[in-house]
């Protein structure tokens, strides 16, 4: 229909294509053609020099030759969200993208393969993030637990609220899984003469795992729930409600991945003889995951290593020197130990996994992943021996008291 008949700008595709072409006027000549006619000039059919045109690009052609005058210019009016924002995210990481985000309180670690935001209140902290995001580079951010009710989160509030549950836990190093009274693992938390002993007379390291999870969490632990969430680091992207958190927001029809919240408690090794086992054996998640160090327990008791003995271990990784100023800092409170691998390496890492079980004599069978079935944890001279023949490098971590470890779907990663 003619324009004066049709003001409803785009209702048709006619009008969708005239619009688009006005808005990318790309090498417009003086006739006011934003695109020019695409088809061959050879002489193949013998008639008038032309050939089967590309029908979309020459639909598209004849639309912007008769609808966009000539002596119009078209409106562009694109803005960038973030105008000096850098235009090449791995430039950024090279250059420390220091002139850009001179706001934000930031460090690379790990030869620039993680982020560390050190101020979680910078409201400015998601736009350095999504530039690493982009990269599917993991994020650390410290001081979380400082927005959090400390109180709600000590070993002893939990089991004194709590203690009367049943729940699934389990032993690390022999995957025995057992369902026990909840108060007998939290009152061996920092207490290691309460702990259950294994058939040598050694202490067991035990897990609670996801107790409680998901909607059970909310439910069971409404106030915990709630400080939680508004604690959450970079919340446009890991609050429910965030908006870019994609996730939260797929359509009903779609199976979602499970969200969470959930509560992982674990006993450290520091009282166990054999510290080459993890309390989380190498995995890889199916959604991002952010994982906040809420409360960390120093255990007390016969063959626990001293904070010092704790720290010279942790000073034998593979560590970097940020990482290591850090642990000499007497505010900090290191919890945990993360060993991070990129999705990229998964099938080396699959294939190394494989190769080190047949040396063992154990059965490798086609149907088994080591990496789905969370069968090892990687030693130390696991990791050595990985990078040497597979050329993978181990990105190690610590995560200390308040850090939130924020993980893109994919990557692997052990605890």
């Amino acid at each position: 229909p003619p324009a004066s008949q049709n003001n409803e700008q785009g209702s048709t595709l006619r009008d969708l294509l005239t619009t688009t072409a006005g808005k990318l006027r790309l090498g417009s000549t003086d006739a006011g053609i934003a695109f020019a006619p695409v088809y061959s000039t050879g002489t193949a059919s013998g008639k008038s020099g032309r050939t089967m045109p590309n029908i979309l690009d020459d639909i598209i052609a004849s639309v912007v030759e008769n609808k966009i005058p000539p002596n119009r210019a078209p409106k562009i009016n694109v803005k960038s969200e973030i105008n000096d924002e850098p235009k090449d995210d791995k430039k950024c990481i090279q250059d420390d993208c220091s002139k850009w985000y001179s706001d934000i309180q930031y460090s690379w670690i790990c030869d620039k393969h993680v982020l560390w935001l050190r101020d979680h209140k910078n409201s400015n902290n998601w736009k350095l993030f999504k530039e690493c995001w982009k990269q599917g580079r993991p994020v650390l951010v410290s001081g979380v637990h400082k927005k959090m009710n400390f109180s709600l989160w000590k070993a002893e509030s939990i089991s004194l609220d709590f203690g009367n549950q049943q729940a699934d836990i389990w032993n690390c190093k022999d995957s025995i899984i057992s369902n026990t009274n909840v108060k007998e693992f939290w009152d061996g938390f920092e207490d290691v003469s309460k702990r259950q002993k294994v058939k040598n007379g050694e202490t067991a390291l035990l897990k609670l795992k996801d107790w409680p999870s998901g909607e059970d969490f909310k439910t069971m632990m409404p106030a915990r729930y709630e400080d939680l969430l508004k604690s959450l680091p970079l919340p446009e992207y890991c609050s429910p409600e965030g908006k870019l958190n994609l996730a939260s927001h797929l359509p009903g029809f779609f199976v979602r991945p499970d969200l969470g919240p959930r509560l992982c408690s674990a006993y450290g090794v520091a009282a166990t003889k054999d510290h080459d086992i993890g309390t989380t054996n190498l995995h890889i998640e199916v959604s991002d995951v952010v994982n906040i160090l809420v409360y960390v327990g120093i255990a007390k008791g016969n063959g626990v290593l001293s904070k010092s003995g704790v720290l010279k271990k942790l000073e034998e990784e593979d560590l970097d020197d940020l990482l290591r100023k850090r642990l000499k800092d007497s505010s900090e409170l290191p919890g945990a130990l993360w060993h991070i691998y990129a999705g990229k390496d998964a099938d080396k890492i699959r294939e190394f996994l494989q190769k080190i079980a047949k040396e063992q004599g154990l059965e490798v069978l086609p149907e088994h992943d080591p990496i789905r079935d969370q069968s090892w944890y990687v030693n130390k001279k696991l990791r050595q021996r990985l990078l040497e023949e597979y050329g993978v490098k181990t990105c190690t971590v610590i995560q200390f008291l308040g850090d939130a470890i924020i993980l893109p779907a994919g990557a692997l990663h052990q605890v």
